[in-house]
């Protein structure tokens, strides 16, 4: 497919998506992959795309059943946590569509690392050891597990590119409180445990994932979506000491096969590269990856469905009603 052509796809697309407008709507947000509808100023009608998005960059074409792999596999997630801290979900009305409670976000992603994996390791690989204040040890490899989860929290930035930073600026600079932080940290760290436990019985390692939380007067809740493909790595348990004792690729299943791809074709999201058109057999390729993650962490068939705008509207609609007093 020629580059105008992919373009033009993706236009159509991106067009054809439908802002909605809802009983008592106070704002609304596009971003890369997702729309968010406020309701109330209490509610949040989240509307998940198949848009994809890397280094910063929405790519050209969509992936067909994508905002439904992410939902569904986030709503699972949410559900299977709920017991370590309160979350923001309230419904799944629609295949992509969530509704929940609209919170005041901290403005950091609690990134829990289990591996030396991907910005650990590129960190670790050019000589440094300190990474978000946390030391890693001496001796390691590349996707080696760390004696113990580690946590290296990034700012969210409106713009550009998240910054690593650590406990100790977080607290300086008023990001959070030393009684929030402590509370982050442990939601976190046992977040990511669940999440290990869930995987393993599943065959698969949880490798590292970020987390968002938000506050509703005094209570933290967990936000967004929780240990999805786009959140998470995963490498497949089957194998793993056999490559890492030869220092082979690990076998995984997230959105970093998407990232690879693209740097394979000379595209990181910087200025004056272009992103590469992508064909009919690269988007169900990638959609087969969303899918087979979404099997292989649930245990469930997925079910693909497609709704018609409309249909969306109106299920989040009868959805807001249920919740709004």
């Amino acid at each position: 497919m020629n580059e105008q052509k992919a373009i033009d796809n993706f236009t159509a697309y991106f067009y054809r998506m439908s802002t909605f407008s809802f009983p008592l709507q106070t704002a609304f947000y596009s971003g890369k992959v997702r729309d968010v509808y406020t309701i109330n100023d209490s509610l949040l009608v989240m509307i998940a795309s198949d848009r994809i998005s890397a280094f910063d960059v929405i790519l050209p074409r969509p992936i067909p059943f994508k905002g439904q792999v992410l939902t569904q596999l986030a709503a699972f997630m949410l559900d299977a946590t709920k017991d370590i801290c309160p979350n923001w979900l309230l419904d799944v009305p629609a295949p992509n569509v969530s509704v929940g409670k609209k919170c005041v976000p901290f403005k950091i992603e609690m990134v829990v690392r289990g591996n030396l994996t991907g910005h650990a390791w590129r960190t670790y690989n050019e000589g440094k050891r300190i990474l978000c204040g946390i030391t890693m040890p001496e001796g390691m490899k590349e996707n080696d597990f760390f004696p113990s989860p580690i946590v290296t929290p990034s700012t969210k930035a409106a713009a550009g590119h998240d910054e690593d930073i650590s406990k100790e600026e977080i607290i300086k600079t008023g990001l959070a409180t030393e009684d929030d932080w402590k509370q982050l940290e442990q939601y976190a760290l046992s977040l990511f445990e669940r999440g290990k436990e869930l995987a393993a019985k599943r065959g698969l390692i949880l490798v590292d994932t970020k987390y968002e939380f938000g506050k509703i007067s005094d209570t933290i809740y967990l936000m967004d979506e929780v240990h999805t493909p786009d959140s998470s790595r995963y490498f497949y348990a089957e194998g793993y000491e056999e490559k890492q004792a030869k220092g082979e690729r690990q076998k995984q299943l997230s959105k970093e096969f998407v990232r690879e791809w693209l740097i394979a074709n000379g595209f990181m999201g910087k200025e004056g590269q272009t992103v590469p058109g992508m064909s009919n057999e690269w988007v169900e390729t990638i959609s087969q990856c969303y899918i087979e993650l979404y099997e292989q962490i649930t245990g469930k068939k997925f079910q693909p469905e497609t709704l018609s705008d409309k249909e969306l509207f109106e299920a989040a609609k009868k959805s807001l009603e249920s919740f709004i007093h």
